[in-house]
């Protein structure tokens, strides 16, 4: 079985670059976590975390297809070398401003913004290099691996966060955060590029957005998975906005978020290592992890004591994470090559791109309603989801029960 998780990490150039993605996201962990308590303590309302976040995710919702468009033109390698270079640049300039004492809450909004736009750049280029380090067959499993590494290291960055905060301050952390984007930047710069399996660019001119968007509204399968994604997405998955308050108001102490966040994390890794030991990833794991997803949402919300919230935590962190890897691999092994990048933005707009929507709402709810209807809302969002998207599902797309199709060069699951 481990063999099978790990099977991606055979090639020198995924190890390393691996390893050095998981540091640096540690690093991003600690200023996402640090800023979020940076802006409730200048403030007090989660609705202005919220707000945070949505000038953070707003450039990926206006940016992202078109930085799907561009990566599947370009060199994707050097692009992410850019966009990180940027990345730490701005981690820096904010500690330095925070250290000052000159961190009002309109510089936070504004770093947020620039993390923004580069971050809506990176991910597609980032994550369709990620694709390019293994053949076609291991597609879903190095995602998959992916999603272990984002997921894996907000174990540890929110947890560092909430110990250093205290006796370092916030600026020290944004300013950690901008050295640790150096890991990821060493393999991207040294990569062995004769390993590589790059895909072929996108021909230049005509409509490369209006292409991908048409392709996935005629993939019946994609239709479906990507409509249940961006709903769920925009309100199921706000943690920065609902566990802050739940430890603020539920469990009495603000700085519990890190932890509670750090527990959730452990669910993901395991629950994007599960995903990755699978041979087929297919629409009825997509929604039976929703609805695991929407469950445990809800028990977290309602948990008597924070140790329990932790327990529970768990599997909300696992669930999201399958989620997440079986959308990644599904929506990867049925699109062109050609097309991967914008397919992978489409995704990131789903995702990250639904956030200036669903961080605010999530906030108003929190500091109007209730913090727990702050996470319950979505999670009930996220049951809904699943019911009608599988009936959807099982109704509209054309299939032959337990029968396997060959997609792009690799086994894709046809099965509900």
């Amino acid at each position: 079985m481990a063999s099978k998780t790990f099977r991606s990490l055979r090639t020198r150039n995924a190890r390393r670059f691996f390893v050095g993605l998981l540091v640096s996201n540690v690093g991003t962990w600690i200023q996402s976590t640090a800023m979020g308590l940076l802006v409730y303590d200048l403030t007090g309302r989660a609705t202005d975390v919220g707000f945070t976040f949505l000038a953070q995710f707003l450039p990926m919702l206006l940016l992202g297809v078109w930085a799907g468009a561009l990566a599947d033109r370009v060199d994707k390698r050097k692009m992410a070398m850019i966009t990180q270079s940027v990345m730490g640049v701005q981690a820096v300039v904010l500690g330095v401003l925070t250290i000052a004492g000159l961190a009002e809450l309109w510089v936070v909004y504004l770093s947020a913004l620039v993390l923004g736009v580069a971050g809506a750049l990176d991910n597609p280029a980032r994550r369709g290099y990620v694709v390019e380090l293994v053949e076609p067959v291991d597609i879903p499993n190095v995602l998959a691996l992916n999603t272990a590494v984002m997921t894996g290291s907000r174990i540890f960055g929110p947890a560092i966060a909430a110990v250093l905060i205290g006796p370092l301050g916030a600026g020290w952390l944004f300013v950690i955060n901008g050295v640790t984007f150096l890991a990821v930047l060493w393999p991207l710069v040294t990569a062995d590029v004769t390993e590589l399996h790059p895909s072929p660019p996108a021909a230049r001119g005509g409509t490369p957005v209006r292409d991908a968007l048409r392709f996935v509204a005629r993939n019946r399968r994609l239709a479906v998975l990507f409509a249940v994604f961006t709903i769920v997405g925009t309100f199921a998955f706000n943690y920065g906005v609902s566990l802050l308050k739940l430890a603020d108001v539920r469990f009495g102490d603000p700085e519990l978020f890190g932890w509670l966040l750090a527990v959730t994390s452990i669910g993901s890794m395991l629950g994007s290592l599960y995903t990755a030991g699978r041979t087929r990833v297919g629409m009825r794991y997509f929604f039976g992890s929703l609805v695991v997803l929407g469950v445990s949402g809800i028990a977290v919300a309602w948990a008597p004591s924070i140790w329990a919230a932790y327990l529970l935590g768990l599997p909300l962190g696992a669930a999201g994470a399958a989620v997440i890897a079986a959308m990644n691999g599904i929506s990867q092994l049925e699109s062109p090559p050609d097309m991967r990048g914008r397919i992978l933005a489409l995704g990131a707009v789903a995702f990250l791109g639904t956030t200036p929507i669903g961080s605010p709402i999530t906030g108003w709810v929190a500091d109007h309603v209730g913090a727990e209807w702050s996470l319950a809302y979505g999670s009930v969002t996220a049951l809904v989801c699943a019911a009608v998207g599988s009936v959807v599902h099982r109704r509209n797309v054309t299939r032959v029960a337990g029968h396997d199709e060959t997609v792009f060069g690799a086994v894709v699951d046809t099965r509900p």
